[in-house]
């Protein structure tokens, strides 16, 4: 059911390009079909590479983040995919998130902030997370979604200045059309990837809750992580916010806050306590050495 979701609301985005493209006038339907294409495909491709770059991320080796690694093993074989590559991010902001296009191109990355207010405990329930989205193929998913509503929101700019439909070669387009689309398509799209981006974290943190055996651990870190993020300023872009397992810029106000690409931090961890009576797994404790932090350069 959450796969037909995510199809018909990544259908609907690429619906919003096309007729975004017919709002303008004929000659835009196929250009507007192409974009709807190419974001996909642009998507598919190169989204990894495009996020981790964008965070300024550094992969690190086994010997440099040893506990991260023996981790990220850990619950990649619980989650029966191949083990992701590591990633740190020397951000003060406490936050983390996955990228990849399938479980075989995957990477984790995590911020400096992040490893500084959690426990070993809680940083393993934040990485079950993670890799609950790896092997569900929601990086995929929230990325497609991404572009293509960023599509329709730079079509809408085109429509303004052409003129909402018309044409200076005397092919006119519907002005009607073409200012509807203007006023609604943009706030629609942000809608509907909303809708994908909320429906894939509640899905995310009960399928981490049960990599990791522990869905107390995510709720204790979701406590955390939304009220650093509150406190220390992000230092990320608008455009990857809801590939992070908590919104950087909650601790914004206003729209900001009405346009969440995240669902409420209450319900998320009433969740995840509710999944822990339910299977009675308060949580192991991650045994081992003291927690040794890996060093950013």
């Amino acid at each position: 059911m959450n796969q037909l979701k995510t199809i018909l609301l990544l259908g609907a985005l690429s619906a919003l390009v096309v007729a975004g493209g017919a709002a303008l006038g004929p000659q835009w339907t196929w250009v507007a079909l192409v974009i709807a294409l190419g974001m996909n495909l642009f998507g598919w491709f190169f989204s990894d590479r495009l996020v981790l770059r964008m965070s300024g991320a550094r992969e690190v080796s086994r010997e440099e983040a040893l506990e991260l690694h023996r981790m990220v093993e850990e619950l990649s074989m619980r989650a029966e995919i191949p083990k992701p590559r590591v990633y740190l991010i020397d951000a003060p902001h406490a936050n983390a998130f996955a990228t990849g296009r399938g479980p075989d191109r995957a990477a984790v990355a995590v911020t400096r902030g992040l490893l500084e207010i959690l426990t070993p405990r809680e940083v393993r329930g934040v990485l079950a997370h993670e890799i609950a989205h790896v092997a569900n193929r929601d990086v995929l998913v929230a990325t497609v979604a991404a572009g293509l509503a960023t599509a329709v929101t730079h079509l809408a700019h085109v429509a303004a200045f052409a003129g909402l439909g018309g044409s200076r070669d005397g092919e006119e387009g519907s002005g009607g059309g073409g200012l509807l689309f203007l006023l609604l398509a943009p706030v629609g799209a942000t809608l509907v990837q909303l809708g994908i981006s909320r429906q894939r974290e509640y899905l995310a943190d009960a399928a981490g809750a049960r990599i990791s055996g522990d869905p107390l651990a995510l709720a204790s870190a979701l406590e955390k992580l939304h009220r650093d993020a509150a406190e220390v300023p992000a230092q990320a872009e608008p455009a990857t916010a809801s590939l992070h397992i908590v919104n950087p810029f909650a601790g914004l106000g206003g729209l900001m806050a009405l346009f969440s690409t995240h669902p409420p931090a209450e319900e998320r961890i009433r969740r995840l306590r509710a999944l822990a009576l339910e299977t009675g797994r308060p949580g192991p404790l991650v045994r081992g050495g003291a927690w040794r932090r890996p060093e950013l350069g």
